[in-house]
Formats: structure tokens, C-alpha cells, sequence
């Protein structure tokens, strides 16, 4: 008889575990959590884990109490101690993946941080990883040797904008050549919700020893509503100048959709921005964010993201597939 599976969080993602396990009809284990004067800190499962498979649910954005690193580290130790304690299958489910941006070299001796990150996971004993919307998905999948399921946000935000925006004349936009292959499967997700065709631009950004410059919008938009797809919201630089050389292109509306808004005053330079009509993200990152720019709440809508990685550790506990999720969402939606 198979044993039954358990679901850890580390303190910092207690309430995401929380509601993650709720929506799986799993329980948060018990965990001893313990901070020492020096800055050391002791993780216990006050189960035994011995041949059962496990989950940890742990994301990696700093808040003013803890760095990534500490997170990240906090991570670590616990799947080493699920691994001693002789766990059958540890799983780490992982909303936002830091250290995932430096997925190649661009100079001499450049650090290729994905594959440092995963060599670290896997000498913990991991055996699967689930992330959501990392820097480069392929990088991602190719730097590890253990499964990877790599999630999106992307059919919930099809999902926001089918609502709010279905009457009017839209226009997808990639911030950069990179984000390209992003905006089209996004794209193409939304003219199957709608029934239309959507139209497509990208705008050309260049980067060089960490300045970037933003130059000229590739694709008409003039006289329609711009939808900006990314994945990371740190400064916010990149979408707020996509922003204004959108509407300096004519664009009638620029909305942004970012996954992951790690930093709070990112965040809340999209708000204050006369060229950004709304922000619509997720609470991959924690709340702090989202919670620190409520100012100018009425532009922003943060999307929860347990009813997804509560979905995601169900199929699993039942064995079942996860690509529907990446087609679109709400997954029973015909």
C-alpha cells in the first residue's frame, strides 16, 4: 500500500503552502523551525518522512527579513534533512526560481547561475522541480538532469484579459526580442479564447554592461490596447520605457501582465506611471510587493497562484498529466 504523501513549507511560504494544500486536500506537516543569535538556524520535520514521497513548497524573492540567499539556503538544508530522513520521492515546488536570470555566457568568464543552482539542488537528493515562468524555459530544462515541470502564468492572464478586455481592439506586445516566443504562445491562447486574431509587436531593447536602451516598436499599434507580457518586474526599467514608446506609437492603452514582482518598488514605479493604464500580476513572490504598492490598488490586480500549484500537486498525487495547464485556465474550461 502506497504511503501518503506530505506537503512542508518553510515559514516565509507558509500561506502559500497553506492554501496550496487546501486546494489538494493536504495538510501543511509539522515543521521545527529554529533561529540562533549567530544567524544559524535549525529545520526539523516532526514527522517521519521515512519512504513516503514529500513536497516543499519554498519561493526564493527576499523580503526585509530574509535575503534570497537565506531562502535559498533555508531550501537546501531542508531537502537534505527529508533526504537523511529517508524520504522516497522529494519534490520541490519552487513559484519563483532566483538566481535564474544568468542562464549564459555573454562575456569571458561569465557565471552561468541556472546551472550552479541546479547542481546545488540536485546534490540535496531533489528529484523533480516545478517552477513558474523562469527567465528561459529551455535553459531551465536543459541545465537539470532530475524532471522538471516548468509552469506558466500565462493562461490566467488570458484569462484576466478575455474578461476585461474582450471588446476591445488588442495588440500583444514582447518588451524585447527575447520575451518573443512568450508574447506568441500568449498570443495564440487568447485568439483561441476570443475566436479572433490578434495582432503582434516587439520592441528592440539592447543591453550592455547593465545600461539598456529601448529603440524603435516593430508592429502597428497605433489606435489599440497593448498587452506586455514579462516575466520579471525588478526596476520595472524595461516595461515602463516599452510603455512610453508605445504610446508615442499611438497605443490607446498599454496594460502590463508580469509573472513574478519580486521588488516592491518596481512594482510600484508601474503603478505611478501616466503610460501604464494597469498592472496584473501574481503572488508567486510573496505578498510584500504587491502589498507595499496597494497606494494605486485600483491599477493593479494580483492574481493568487495557489489554485494553480494547488492543481499541479493534485495531478501529481494522482498521477496525472500536466499540460493541460499550460493550455489553459481555468483547466475544466471547454
Amino acid at each position: 500500500m502506497p504511503h501518503e504523501a506530505l506537503l512542508f513549507a518553510l515559514s516565509e511560504s507558509r500561506r502559500l503552502g497553506v492554501e496550496t494544500g487546501q486546494r489538494a486536500g493536504v495538510s501543511v506537516a509539522p515543521l521545527e523551525e529554529r533561529n540562533f543569535e549567530d544567524g544559524e538556524f535549525k529545520l526539523r520535520p516532526l514527522i517521519s518522512v521515512r519512504n513516503r514521497p514529500v513536497f516543499v513548497l519554498q519561493t526564493l524573492a527576499a523580503s526585509p527579513q530574509q535575503s534570497i540567499a537565506q531562502r535559498f539556503l533555508r531550501l537546501l538544508f531542508l531537502l537534505c534533512v527529508l533526504r537523511d530522513g529517508g524520504a522516497s520521492q522529494i519534490t520541490a515546488i519552487v513559484p519563483y526560481l532566483a538566481y535564474a536570470r544568468k542562464d549564459r555566457r555573454t562575456q569571458p568568464r561569465d557565471p552561468i547561475h541556472t546551472r550552479y543552482v541546479a547542481q546545488l539542488l540536485e546534490a540535496t537528493g531533489l528529484q523533480r522541480l516545478v517552477a513558474l515562468d523562469v527567465h528561459n524555459g529551455t535553459a531551465l530544462e536543459n541545465a537539470f538532469r532530475i524532471g522538471v515541470d516548468h509552469l506558466s502564468a500565462l493562461p490566467m492572464f488570458v484569462d484576466h484579459f478575455a474578461t476585461q478586455c474582450s471588446a476591445a481592439e488588442l495588440v500583444v506586445v514582447s518588451p524585447d526580442v527575447g520575451g518573443i516566443k512568450r508574447a506568441q504562445i500568449f498570443r495564440e491562447l487568447l485568439q483561441q479564447r476570443l475566436g479572433r486574431e490578434i495582432d503582434m509587436a516587439f520592441l528592440e531593447k539592447r543591453r550592455s554592461k547593465g545600461v539598456v536602451s529601448t529603440g524603435v516598436v516593430i508592429g502597428t499599434v497605433a489606435g489599440r490596447s497593448a498587452l506586455v507580457l514579462d516575466d520579471l518586474c525588478a526596476s520595472g526599467g524595461t516595461l515602463l520605457r516599452a510603455a512610453e514608446h508605445l504610446r508615442a506609437a499611438g497605443a490607446s492603452a498599454v496594460y502590463a501582465a508580469v509573472t513574478h514582482a519580486p521588488v516592491s518598488a518596481g512594482l510600484a514605479a508601474l503603478l505611478a506611471a501616466d503610460s501604464i493604464d494597469g498592472v496584473v500580476t501574481t503572488d508567486s513572490a510573496g505578498m510584500d510587493a504587491p502589498a507595499q504598492a496597494a497606494s494605486r490598488a485600483a491599477k493593479l490586480r494580483v492574481l493568487p497562484i495557489a489554485p494553480l500549484f494547488g492543481e499541479v500537486l493534485a495531478r501529481q498525487l494522482r498521477g496525472e498529466p500536466l499540460a493541460q495547464l499550460l493550455e489553459r485556465w481555468p483547466p475544466d474550461r471547454a
